[in-house]
């Protein structure tokens, strides 16, 4: 009887320990929720507005296993008639995000902007956990499209930061950060992750000439 005792409490302990480990998983989190892309859809800027930079996301997610998860596309748009604006900031869900190293770089939407995020060259990194080009190396490739203002909000006035709300690969521009905190100069726009310039125009061409290759951040929402 002691015996049969004995064996039911380690069964149940066993059974209780499993439980709390995937309660403790599901609850932190873990895993792959922010990467940069590794490649654009392959139109410049023209990314099929919102909806195509988030499934371009989920794809990019997918070929690594974490397509489980609710992938959006860090970018802002700019009011048009029938439509409000569209904040960065607010399709990203809640945090924490950890890159392909398991490494955190944001806590939560107020950490990720401010100065004190994680976010710079050796952990903006790709899907794959591969590195970007960033200033000094060649090509140049630090730009990352984001249509925002610095606290992640979109662009008002009469201006176009968004390449037409992500559907031009010709004419217009958008507003980039650099994912290695660097830039021409000192200032605090050249070190921005997300709000440093205009590009030239929303063509691949036009975003290489000015350091980047039509990437933008993704960010797991759930």
């Amino acid at each position: 009887m002691r015996a049969s005792i004995t064996k039911t409490a380690i069964a149940s302990m066993t059974v209780l320990g499993l439980l709390g480990a995937c309660a403790s998983m599901g609850g932190d989190k873990g895993g792959l929720s922010f990467f940069v892309t590794s490649a654009g859809p392959g139109n410049g800027a023209n990314l099929g507005g919102l909806a195509g930079a988030d499934a371009h996301c989920q794809k990019l997610a997918t070929a690594t296993g974490a397509g489980h998860r609710s992938w959006r596309a860090y970018l802002s748009a700019q009011p048009v008639p029938g439509s409000a604006g569209v904040n960065a900031r607010d399709r990203i869900g809640k945090g924490p995000w950890r890159n392909a190293k398991g490494e955190v770089v944001a806590t939560d939407v107020e950490n990720l902007h401010s100065a004190a995020n994680n976010l710079n060259k050796l952990t903006s990194i790709t899907e794959a956990g591969a590195g970007i080009n960033g200033s000094g190396d060649t090509p140049n490739q630090h730009d990352i499209l984001t249509g925002s203002q610095p606290n992640g909000t979109f662009i008002a006035g009469d201006v176009n930061s968004t390449c037409a709300n992500w559907t031009s690969g010709d004419a217009g521009a958008a507003m980039v950060g650099h994912h290695d905190r660097k830039g021409l100069d000192e200032s605090a726009p050249a070190k921005s992750w997300n709000s440093s310039h205009l590009t030239k125009g929303c063509s691949a061409d036009a975003l290489k000439s000015t350091g980047g290759a039509g990437a933008y951040y993704c960010f797991a929402a759930d």
